[in-house]
């Protein structure tokens, strides 16, 4: 894979609190370690004060990437709104409008000097980025390919094949799905085994593999790292 050109991947869960940022972070520390430089942008971030805040996806992300500590939130945060809610209502209760073309112009100059980009999305494919977009719409724009992010539990077979079928309907590719598991939440390892089953059956897409707990986020587990990795390969 070293020397070969990458696609930009849009990161997008089939829900809010999926671990979209975890796998985006996995996604940087696999990238680097390629050889390649890669670059995360979090184009809509709502919830968070500002970029550097606890909240920041940014934030998270970089203070876990190794050599990349010291790099400014803001500069991978293109629009960030207090409210934790969808981008455009975010963005309106504080009188303020989206500009998808200023993300897009973010974007290309971003892809001067990085490559391949790893671009967040909030929320799920249809939530709502401006008045006149979905998610959905900034993936299609912006980006070849869709990673999904899933959760592993109860409820991810239809969630997910759901947002397969969007992302086919729109002729979006899809990058690869991604299952997190919450560490708290007791899953049964059967019904993730079935839920795997049933998404790679019906969706007729491969799911490189389940993130469980990160005990250290900087140095995560290297059969973490080979799950995104896989996309690649794949």
């Amino acid at each position: 894979m070293q020397g070969s050109k990458l696609p930009d991947i849009f990161v997008n869960g089939t829900d809010t609190g999926i671990g979209k940022s975890v796998v985006s972070l996995l996604l940087m520390q696999y990238l680097i370690s390629a050889g390649y430089q890669p670059f995360y942008l979090k184009p809509m971030q709502t919830g968070c004060s500002h970029p550097g805040d606890t909240e920041s996806d940014a934030a998270f992300v970089y203070s876990h990437v190794p050599g990349y500590q010291n790099q400014d939130p803001a500069n991978s945060t293109v629009y960030c709104h207090k409210q934790p809610k969808a981008p455009w209502f975010a963005a309106r209760n504080e009188g303020e409008q989206i500009d998808v073309d200023h993300i897009g112009k973010c974007i290309k100059d971003l892809r001067k000097s990085y490559s391949p980009l790893i671009l967040e999305g909030a929320g799920g494919l249809y939530v709502p980025a401006t008045q006149d977009s979905l998610m959905i719409d900034l993936a299609e724009r912006f980006c070849p390919d869709v990673l999904l992010v899933a959760r592993a539990g109860l409820g991810t077979i239809n969630h997910t094949l759901l947002s397969i079928r969007a992302l086919r309907q729109r002729k979006t590719g899809i990058f690869g799905v991604v299952m997190v598991d919450d560490p708290e939440s007791g899953n049964n390892p059967d019904m993730i085994r079935e839920n795997i089953e049933a998404v790679e059956r019906f969706g007729e897409v491969s799911v490189s593999g389940v993130i469980g707990k990160i005990d250290d986020l900087a140095r995560p587990p290297q059969k973490y790292l080979e799950i995104v990795g896989n996309l690649f390969n794949g």
